[in-house]
Order: C-alpha cells, then sequence, then structure tokens
C-alpha cells in the first residue's frame, strides 16, 4: 500500500507530502510575482491612458464591433482550429509590430536620413555586389588574391564614386520614388519570394511586382491622407507589404490555415469600424496621454504639450549603434572561443570574467565609458557614439554568452558530418554551425538590445542630456533617449501634471518597445524550437 513517506538509501526519508507543498510553494509565489506586476501596469496604463474618461457610446461601439466578434471567432478557431487561431493572432501580431518598427524608420527618413542619401548607398550596394558576383564567377580563370583584390577595389569604387554622384544631380526623383525603389525594392524581394511558395520564376516575378506596385502607392496616397508620401512609403514597405506576403505564403505552404485569416480580418475590420462609427456619431474617446501629439512634439515646460518624440529618435539611434558595435564583436568572441580557442587556464579565466561582467552593475559600465571614452580618448560627452559604444560595453558580455550558448547546441555530429566530407574548419562554421545557430544569436542580441533600451545610469555618467528639442543628425550630436526622458520629468520637471500625465505616458511607449522587441525575440526562439 502506497505511503506519502518513505526511506530510500542516500536520499534520506522521501515525502510525497512536501514535495506537493513546495510546489504549490513556487505556484502561489509565481501567481503572486504575476498579479503584482500586473496590477502595476494596469495602474501605470490608466494614468496614461485614461480609458473611462471615453464616453459610454464609445466602449459600447467597440464591444459591438470589435470585443464581440473577436471573441467569437477567435473562440470558435481556438477550440475548433487552435493552429489557424495562432495564424490568425500571429499575423495581427505582425502588422502591430511592424507598425511600430515603421514609424521608427520613417521618423529616421523624415529628420535623421534623407531619401536621396538612402538611395544612393542602396544603389551603391547593389552595383557593388553586381560586381563582385561578376568577379567571382572568374573562379577557374583567376586566381584569388587577384579576384579579391579585384572585389575590393569595386566595393571601394562604388561607395567612393556612386554616392557622392547621385546626391550632386540636379534633378533626381522624388522622395518616395526613390524609398519605393531602394526600401520597397529589396523588401519586395524579399517577400514575393516568399508568398510565391515554389511558383516558379514567373510567379516570384510577378508577386515582386506585386510587392513594389503596392509599396509604389503610399507616395500617391500618403499626401491624400495627410501622414506624407515618406512616412506612407515607409509604413508600406516596412508593415504592410511582410504582414501581407507572410500571410498569401503562410497559407500557400498551408492551406488548411486559410480560416485563420478570419480572425485578421475580424480584428482589423472591427477595429476600423469601429472607428468610423464614433467618429460619425460623434462619441468622445479617452482622453488619453499617449496621442499623436506626445509621439511627435518635442518636450515642453507644461504636462499638456511635453512629448517624446527626440527621446524616440535617440533611442533608436542609440539602439543602431549599439547593435553594429556589440553584434559583429560578440558573436565573433563567441566563435572563437567555441570553435577555436583550446581549454586551458587562460580561456577557462576568460570565461568566469565575461559571466561576472554580465552581472556587473550598468552604473559601473557608465563610469568605464566616462573614463575610456572621455577622459582617456578625449571625446565629447553625451553624444550617439559616445552613448551607443557604452551600451555596447554593457550587453556585450550578454551577446557573448547567448552566442556561445546557441553555438553549444549545434550538434557535434554536424560537425564531424562536415569534416568527414572534406569540409575545413571555417567552412564548417560559416556554412553548417553559423547557420543554424544564428536564430538562438539573434534571439540573444535582441533580448540584450531590449535591456541596453531601457538603461539610464550609463548615459547619465557619460553626460547625455536628460532633454533635447530636436533629433541628433550625426554620431557626433548630442542624444537623449526614453529612460532619460522620463527621468527628467519625474525629477527635474517634479509637478503633479508631469507625475500623473507625462511619466506615465512615457512609461506605456517605453514598455510597449521593450515588449515588442522581446516578442521578436520570443517568434524567433518559438521558429527554431519547432525545427528542431
Amino acid at each position: 500500500m502506497a505511503t506519502g513517506e518513505q526511506r530510500i538509501e542516500s536520499f534520506g526519508h522521501v515525502s510525497r507530502t512536501v514535495g506537493t507543498v513546495f510546489r504549490y510553494l513556487l505556484l502561489a509565489a509565481t501567481l503572486f510575482g504575476i498579479v503584482a506586476l500586473t496590477i502595476l501596469l494596469i495602474y501605470v496604463a490608466n494614468d496614461a491612458i485614461q480609458p473611462l474618461t471615453a464616453d459610454p457610446g464609445w466602449h459600447l461601439t467597440f464591444f459591438l464591433t470589435l470585443v464581440s466578434p473577436t471573441l467569437l471567432v477567435g473562440g470558435y478557431l481556438l477550440r475548433t482550429d487552435p493552429a489557424s487561431f495562432r495564424f490568425g493572432a500571429s499575423v495581427v501580431g505582425m502588422l502591430a509590430v511592424s507598425t511600430m518598427f515603421a514609424g521608427g524608420a520613417a521618423m529616421i527618413f523624415v529628420d535623421i536620413v534623407p531619401p536621396v542619401v538612402w538611395f544612393s548607398y542602396v544603389l551603391a550596394l547593389a552595383l557593388a555586389l553586381v560586381g563582385v558576383v561578376g568577379i567571382e564567377r572568374l573562379d577557374r580563370q583567376v586566381p584569388f588574391l587577384a579576384r579579391f583584390a579585384a572585389a575590393g577595389a569595386v566595393v571601394l569604387l562604388a561607395f567612393g564614386v556612386v554616392p557622392d554622384f547621385v546626391q550632386s544631380l540636379p534633378v533626381y526623383p522624388t522622395d518616395g520614388v526613390m524609398l519605393t525603389l531602394a526600401l520597397g525594392g529589396p523588401m519586395a524581394l524579399v517577400v514575393g519570394r516568399y508568398a510565391a511558395a515554389e511558383a516558379g520564376r514567373r510567379g516570384s516575378a510577378l508577386a515582386v511586382l506585386v510587392g513594389v506596385v503596392a509599396v509604389g502607392t503610399g507616395a500617391v496616397l500618403g499626401p491624400l491622407l495627410e501622414i506624407g508620401a515618406v512616412p506612407a512609403t515607409v509604413l508600406l514597405s516596412i508593415a504592410v507589404v511582410p504582414t501581407a506576403g507572410y500571410a498569401v505564403g503562410a497559407v500557400r505552404r498551408r492551406s488548411a490555415r486559410r480560416s485563420g485569416l478570419a480572425l485578421t480580418g475580424t480584428i482589423l475590420g472591427g477595429a476600423l469600424v469601429g472607428a468610423l462609427t464614433v467618429d460619425a456619431l460623434g462619441f468622445a474617446g479617452p482622453q488619453s496621454w499617449v496621442d499623436w501629439g506626445f509621439l511627435t512634439n518635442a518636450h515642453s515646460g507644461t504636462a499638456a504639450n511635453a512629448g517624446l518624440y527626440p527621446a524616440i529618435g535617440g533611442s533608436i539611434l542609440l539602439m543602431v549603434t549599439v547593435a553594429v558595435l556589440s553584434f559583429p564583436l560578440g558573436v565573433g568572441a563567441a566563435v572563437y572561443l567555441e570553435e577555436y580557442a583550446p581549454d586551458n587556464r587562460f580561456t577557462r579565466f576568460i570565461d568566469v570574467n565575461i559571466s561576472n561582467l554580465a552581472g556587473v552593475p550598468s552604473v559601473v559600465y557608465g563610469l568605464l565609458g566616462l573614463g575610456v571614452f572621455v577622459t582617456y580618448l578625449g571625446q565629447p560627452t553625451g553624444t550617439v557614439l559616445i552613448g551607443g559604444a557604452t551600451l555596447a560595453l554593457l550587453i556585450l558580455p550578454i551577446v557573448i554568452i547567448s552566442a556561445r550558448e546557441a553555438l553549444r547546441s549545434v550538434p557535434d555530429s554536424m560537425r564531424q558530418a562536415s569534416y568527414g566530407m572534406g569540409a575545413t574548419r571555417w567552412q564548417t562554421i560559416k556554412n553548417v554551425v553559423l547557420p543554424r545557430a544564428f536564430p538562438g544569436i539573434l534571439t540573444g542580441t535582441i533580448l540584450a538590445l531590449g535591456r541596453a533600451i531601457g538603461e539610464t545610469a550609463p548615459l547619465i555618467m557619460i553626460g547625455a542630456p536628460n532633454v533635447l528639442f530636436s533629433l541628433p543628425t550625426e554620431l557626433s550630436s548630442k542624444v537623449s533617449a526614453m529612460p532619460l526622458q522620463v527621468y527628467a520629468w519625474a525629477s527635474l520637471f517634479a509637478s503633479e501634471p508631469f507625475y500623473q500625465a507625462a511619466v506615465p505616458a512615457g512609461v506605456v511607449v517605453l514598455l510597449i518597445v521593450l515588449l515588442s522587441m522581446n516578442s521578436v525575440a520570443i517568434v524567433l526562439r518559438n521558429k527554431y524550437q519547432n525545427q528542431q
């Protein structure tokens, strides 16, 4: 007869009762943390969005047009076809996240990088790739060193001549046309090939053409909708066309998931019908502080006019700089330590120190950036380059550790099989190990960037300004960030309107950005795990 307690050698008394109590204690602790965090987020979101200030008719309209149909369709799909439900929800999520990223890209093209500059460098890159591919086709006719020198000369010539020549032309196409070719074209090429789904060259070419034409409509629709040709083109290139291509390609590959698009149509259609209805009936929505003005205005002395626009742009530039500096260094160090470095005392000493550096407080990295980049190298304080370099040092140990874990997850049998086929170590790493480990590497990097975007102490240490009234335009320009702006509102401009309005609104925007970046990492991780 089974008992709740028995004795096993080397374990002593083993009690099922103690194990059950321990399990429920863990469950209670987890639920307590989740509930406490949820209450905090609801409290902050309520101050920022103020949903109860909307008219009752506004709530009723969206309940009838959006909430009820979504619950009915979603519940039916979740019960009968969970895979289709997840597909439909993923399409909506992809559209929402990509729209946010499109807004950041539009900000860059409107105020930081002119479309003609982007067009000139993309054209230079295309010509350089054509030249390098043409040279590589002479594999058996020209020695390697000659081909390498010729390829380097082609790249230098393309980037040294083409951008200056294009930007010096007296007349060039409109911004919408240039972005359609230089941004929408490459995006349509990738999306069209995925959406065609084994339709052959003709089908792929047709899909790419449809994508380019769809992006090109932004130059016409943007001014009509009063959002501008550049933002409309960027939105179509980064959000609408990729989401539509993903939906079409997924349905072509697995036609059984087609019913999931009903959930997508219900959510998008319900939101559109609800917005048109409340506008026609004159129902007032929530008096939210997170509105278009808050996202597009600069800082102001009054909470009602304060905005987060320069801080958002600064965070974007910092994250681009951090990614450019930390990703190649971190992945390169991980590849060397995991694939080339011998197992000796020096390597183990490096491993221990990398693990320790990952747990060092961020303020220490701020002091390191101040001492190395500002004091020792004599660089100006608070610039995009210095801020990005300091944050790159902060997340570099995390990138190295996550990349090493991803490389370590590749089965050793795949390496041995590559060696058995006669491949060298470099060929094995390039063609076998890195492609297999890349999703894990990318996931770890995105999560590390999510930590960097929320840091305040390192930026304070290097002298970054709390408040800016314009976007930085160069790497040597002063830069602020969203955490710094929120900190300034909570300390330097401490008053009841800022506490109750601007601070919660800034926190909500920052959390949305963090959750969006983490959602990308989660999707990549799940996709990688499903492929195992």
